[in-house]
């Protein structure tokens, strides 16, 4: 009894084997339908879906403003604490105090890819981008202030 469990177990592995090698040998016979990226020498041919999400990067235009108007919604959005806004106050030419960002800090190491804070920016300043090279040695440079030193917000934006 105890032979025949043992000889079935070693037919069911040797036909488990072939079922998974049967798809590596279909590929080993045609080249042409290799779908293996040879990273990193196809670095300036490497065609990331559309989709891909690499990391959240802040959109500034050419004048060095952006959309951000601090309200926190993505800071909020975020499950696990990703994203610090820290906010001060500005006053406009009619003498009112109006809230701006002084820093927008985005963790790399913590963040998740979720796409939640995209999502959640009524103004859409914030996208995530297709960088997707992290290692670094130092995790403090994973800490990132998303914000441009000298920018501001962009006219209009409420």
């Amino acid at each position: 009894m105890f032979l025949k469990e043992y000889i079935k177990d070693i037919y069911n592995a040797v036909k488990s084997l072939l079922t998974g090698m049967k798809l590596t040998g279909y590929y080993f016979t045609h080249h042409k339908e290799i779908i293996t990226e040879q990273y990193p020498e196809n670095r300036e041919t490497l065609n990331l879906s559309e989709r891909f999400r690499g990391e959240v990067v802040m959109i500034h235009d050419e004048n060095n403003e952006h959309a951000c108007t601090g309200c926190s919604a993505c800071e909020l959005a975020c499950p696990n604490g990703t994203i610090k806004i820290i906010n001060k106050f500005e006053i406009n030419a009619e003498g009112k105090k109006k809230k701006a960002i002084d820093t927008f800090i985005y963790h790399l190491e913590l963040c998740t890819m979720c796409n939640l804070c995209i999502v959640a920016c009524p103004t859409d300043t914030i996208k995530m981008a297709q960088n997707f090279e992290h290692s670094v040695y130092d995790r403090s440079l994973l800490t990132k202030k998303l914000n441009h030193s000298g920018s501001k917000i962009r006219e209009g934006v409420e």
